[in-house]
């Protein structure tokens, strides 16, 4: 099954993600694996240390419970993207 979930809405410059509510979709739709995505509005897709740090709780949630986290992508108004697997943070 492919399926699409906001687990969250951030402020303009600020998220505070938890991996609960993340995992929360997945556990709900019997999920093997996720591929997590946010917006930077800014443009710049560079990851920032709380993304990094993010990304890094999320995968060992997904390991404790059995749902691999198989990227994590930041995307702009631009169209450009980063994957944080590709950049070896995952």
């Amino acid at each position: 099954m492919v399926g699409l979930h906001r687990a969250h809405v951030g402020s303009l410059n600020a998220s505070i993600v938890h991996p609960r509510e993340v995992m929360k979709a997945a556990i709900l739709n019997n999920a093997a694996s996720i591929i997590v995505s946010h917006q930077h509005p800014c443009g710049d897709t560079t990851p920032s240390r709380e993304d990094i740090e993010v990304t890094k709780r999320l995968a060992e949630a997904g390991r404790i419970i059995g749902i691999e986290v198989l990227d994590h992508v930041i995307v702009s108004y631009t169209g450009n993207y980063v994957s944080l697997k590709e950049k070896g943070y995952l």
